[in-house]
């Protein structure tokens, strides 16, 4: 039985990033491993919740929204039973998943606006993680979640400029602008010029790249390095 997978595949990134850097910043704990799991089947269910959300009542998006939805429940609960406060990250999230679902009932899922709040919901699982592991949220955590936010926004940027947006030229300065501040806005945010490093690549193929006929997959490619190297960077400097 081959599993239903959404077909975002650079959400994978924001997936796994915020979450791992939630862990590395902060401590590994066992309880680690379900809320993992947790996120991860929340993650799937999306995809056929969504496609039911559009109208789209294929007898597959029934069958893997349930098997998704209750591998959710039954890892976050294992979650709950040992830490209940993450409930509160749960509940921060539930206004945005009406946000997402507002965008898919009208099949504008693509919207700039649809991506930014999908990012937030990733960046509050890092914020999860990081909770889990340090026991509170303090300057740390919270300063994680927003380089996150800045890096992905930055790729939601680049990526509609290669792809959907690439004869927007209004987009293209959008995405000119927000990279040419985005080392301030990293410096200001920290305090510190080192973290100003895991984000070099990224201001430097928004404008190096743009224009260039690349494929999907090549453009796959090249975010995934990028965030490899975003998230390994962070980890040294953390």
């Amino acid at each position: 039985m081959k599993p239903l997978l959404p077909k975002q595949h650079g959400a994978w990134a924001m997936l796994l990033v915020p979450f791992l850097l939630g862990i590395t910043s902060s401590a590994f704990t066992s309880t680690h491993v379900p809320l993992f799991l947790g996120w991860l089947f929340l993650y799937l269910s999306t995809y056929p919740l969504l496609m039911l959300v559009k109208g789209k009542k294929k007898k597959e998006y029934y069958k893997w929204s349930g098997i998704y939805v209750g591998f959710t429940l039954l890892f976050l609960a294992i979650v709950l039973l040992n830490e209940w406060e993450m409930l509160y990250f749960g509940l921060m999230m539930i206004p945005l998943f009406f946000v997402i679902l507002y965008f898919a009932k009208r099949k504008k899922e693509r919207a700039f606006l649809n991506d930014v709040t999908a990012i937030i919901v990733f960046c509050i699982g890092g914020l999860a993680s990081y909770y889990l592991g340090a026991g509170s949220l303090d300057k740390q955590g919270w300063m994680i979640a927003i380089l996150c936010f800045l890096f992905f926004l930055g790729s939601t940027f680049f990526v509609k400029t290669m792809i959907r947006e690439k004869k927007n030229v209004a987009f293209r300065w959008y995405s000119w602008s927000y990279h040419a501040l985005l080392l301030i806005l990293v410096v200001l945010f920290t305090q510190s010029l080192l973290f100003m490093i895991a984000f070099i690549p990224s201001v430097i193929r928004a404008f190096t790249l743009y224009g260039k006929k690349l494929t999907i997959m090549q453009l796959g490619v090249a975010e995934i390095v990028n965030s490899v190297c975003f998230l390994v960077t962070i980890i040294i400097l953390v």
